[in-house]
């Protein structure tokens, strides 16, 4: 039996820095800060051949006129924007602003990850 892979956006890229993420995990285990996970990840999907944006900056608009920017800290084949988090649980608020940076940015596919228990934690959000 094969998986059904047609519900999943980008899998290839999606299975690749999920695989990363565990790996980062398994390595470096909980309770460390999310720049740590961060930097061992860029290092993981780097040595995988998968492409990496850091500090990626996107303007905020309202009514067509730019009100600010955001700062999206990984970028992942202009596609998926992981959010590594280190705090006691992730929340609806942290999904919620993940979901506003998907909306104003290019990529529709955004995981946050929770790091900081036994087992990684993650939840697929994408925007439409």
């Amino acid at each position: 039996m094969t998986p059904n892979t047609t519900k999943i956006i980008c899998p290839d890229s999606s299975y690749q820095i999920m695989g990363a993420i565990f790996e980062v995990h398994k390595k470096s285990g909980s309770g460390f800060l999310g720049s740590v996970y961060e930097k061992a990840l860029i290092e993981e999907l780097s040595g995988r051949g998968v492409n990496v944006e850091t500090g990626k900056v996107i303007g905020l608009t309202y009514k067509d006129k730019k009100i600010g920017a955001h700062r999206l800290d990984l970028v992942i084949e202009d596609k998926i924007v992981p959010e590594l988090k280190t705090v006691e649980s992730v929340s609806i608020h942290h999904r919620a602003q993940l979901i506003s940076c998907l909306k104003a940015s290019g990529p529709k596919l955004g995981i946050p990850v929770h790091l900081s228990t036994a087992k990684v934690e993650y939840r697929c959000v994408i925007v439409r």
